[in-house]
């Protein structure tokens, strides 16, 4: 209980997963873009990701077949498009539909 004698007040805050006081001020970004996976996971910088299908790069002459592993990927700011690397390929950028969190 508080000095007036009423109970604390927590709010569940999604991103973090924890519970917080209501007048506490949230470490959150509320501006950030959250960008899911094919399946609706949340992806963040660093994850590993598999293709879902076939994709043909263009420019590359190159097709990335369904289940290639894509290592330590960025986020872009845009809530459908990451930023990749694999060999053979500079400045990849993949739609978050077409990739699973693993």
């Amino acid at each position: 209980m508080d000095d007036n004698g009423d109970a604390d007040a927590f709010v569940y805050d999604e991103v973090s997963g924890e519970w917080v006081q209501a007048g506490a001020a949230s470490a959150v970004d509320t501006d950030a873009v959250i960008v899911r996976d094919s399946v609706g996971n949340v992806l963040a910088d660093g994850d590993q990701v598999t293709l879902i299908k076939d994709l043909t790069v263009k420019g590359a002459g190159q097709t990335l077949k369904r289940g290639t592993l894509i290592k330590s990927i960025r986020l872009t700011g845009d809530a459908q498009e990451i930023d990749c690397r694999y060999d053979g390929i500079k400045g990849l950028v993949l739609r978050a539909e077409f990739v699973r969190k693993r």
